[in-house]
């Protein structure tokens, strides 16, 4: 998720800091069998602090480094190849060890699952629009 704030031009950013939480590495959601609940985002919920944005603290550092959240200085940003935001600090567990991972069938099986209840969401969805 991105937020963002509305303000006028500047000659200098407004960004000082991007704060990053990552939800991907390491976790594993599926629209049958794992979704995503709201659980799921209670450390990000807690960590945010939409009410003092100015208390946020990374759990995130070197001596952390599996902390999930973790903010960015606008020079580190800009200094990436290309400025992306394509940015991962946590190492992969199903890329460091290739025999963590489900046989072939039970990947191609969550697979046809997701795709199966995303087809069955686009139903439901367009039967409501023809109504």
């Amino acid at each position: 998720m991105l937020f963002f704030e509305k303000k006028g031009a500047s000659e200098t950013p407004w960004t000082k800091q991007l704060w990053i939480y990552d939800l991907r590495t390491n976790k594993h959601f599926t629209l049958k069998t794992s979704p995503l609940t709201r659980a799921d985002l209670n450390e990000f919920v807690d960590l945010y602090q939409s009410g003092n944005r100015h208390q946020r603290q990374a759990t995130w550092s070197a001596d952390k480094p599996e902390g999930r959240w973790r903010a960015y200085s606008y020079d580190e940003l800009v200094a990436r190849d290309k400025t992306s935001l394509d940015i991962f600090w946590l190492k992969d567990d199903s890329l460091a060890d290739s025999d963590n991972l489900p046989a072939p069938g039970v990947i191609a099986l969550e697979i046809v699952e997701d795709l199966e209840a995303a087809l069955e969401q686009f139903r439901l969805i367009a039967a409501d629009l023809q109504t």
